[in-house]
């Protein structure tokens, strides 16, 4: 956007140091293979009360009281657009199956030994600083779940290539997901937050055409739910157990420091870590 002006680096720093600052007031701005069940459902955290489960009613869908701040707007331009109300569910590492999630979190659609790379359960309610209190987890604690896996059953889907956005930039080999680890956005009311694609649902593997393209999330028992978010994401949010949210995707070097850049092995934008120097 800059690039259309004749303004000198010092007007462009303090341009910059402005933007940063409306929105750091608020937030430090962030960006199945495995035979795993697709049709997957997750609880949902219902506050300090503790009680999760999953939610079965639309009271969220036409919810007056949810607004997108006029700060946020500011932001919505870009390659990859803002996805507007979406209903949120929480999941987190280590969630045992139960009625309303048949299938635990033990391992991702990616990760077959997900709970002993992470270092045990995220646990949802025990936490101190966006962590869980019991150890330090070895990947990054933002993260999230989109309904779409471009990887079955070892191969790479067709279409990958022709639907994800950063595919050629990002292939390796066949088979190898370009998803896992991608960075997102996550926006609710006037604070944003920053986690990393690590899982696959709610309910879908395959609708490429809502986490890539205009479609809204497919209908579904959890109020209609198109992202799922750790434990962390929820903290930092403040979100509630019918809540929606806008999210979108993000390049690393568009995720700035914040608490998703402080843990993990997988993290690309950890601070001090060499992807975080590249991509500075």
């Amino acid at each position: 956007m800059w690039r259309t002006y004749s303004i000198t680096p010092l007007l462009v720093g303090a341009l910059l140091a402005l933007l940063n600052s409306v929105v750091g007031s608020e937030s430090v701005l962030f960006s199945r293979a495995t035979g795993k069940n697709p049709c997957l459902t997750h609880t949902v955290f219902h506050g300090s009360d503790h009680h999760y489960d999953a939610i079965s009613d639309s009271r969220v869908r036409d919810d007056a009281s949810y607004h997108v701040s006029p700060q946020s707007m500011n932001f919505d331009r870009g390659l990859c657009p803002w996805k507007y109300r979406i209903s949120v569910t929480v999941f987190w590492v280590g969630e045992q199956a139960t009625g309303a999630n048949p299938t635990s979190n033990s391992e991702s659609a990616w990760d077959e030994s997900w709970i002993d790379h992470y270092g045990g359960e995220d646990d949802p309610v025990k936490r101190t600083n966006f962590v869980p209190a019991g150890f330090t987890p070895r990947l990054n604690p933002f993260y999230v779940a989109l309904p779409y896996n471009d990887v079955d059953d070892h191969h790479t889907r067709p279409e990958a290539s022709l639907v994800i956005p950063w595919f050629k930039d990002c292939f390796v080999r066949e088979g190898q997901s370009v998803c896992k680890g991608h960075w997102v956005a996550i926006r609710h009311g006037r604070r944003i937050c920053y986690a990393q694609w690590e899982d696959v649902g709610p309910f879908h593997v395959d609708h490429w055409q809502y986490v890539f393209g205009g479609e809204r999330p497919r209908p579904n028992p959890n109020n209609d739910s198109g992202l799922d978010v750790s434990p962390a994401v929820r903290d930092y949010l403040g979100l509630s157990g019918l809540d929606v949210c806008d999210w979108k995707f993000v390049d690393v070097y568009e995720v700035p420091i914040g608490p998703w850049t402080v843990y993990g092995d997988n993290n690309t934008r950890r601070v001090g870590s060499k992807d975080s120097r590249k991509s500075r």
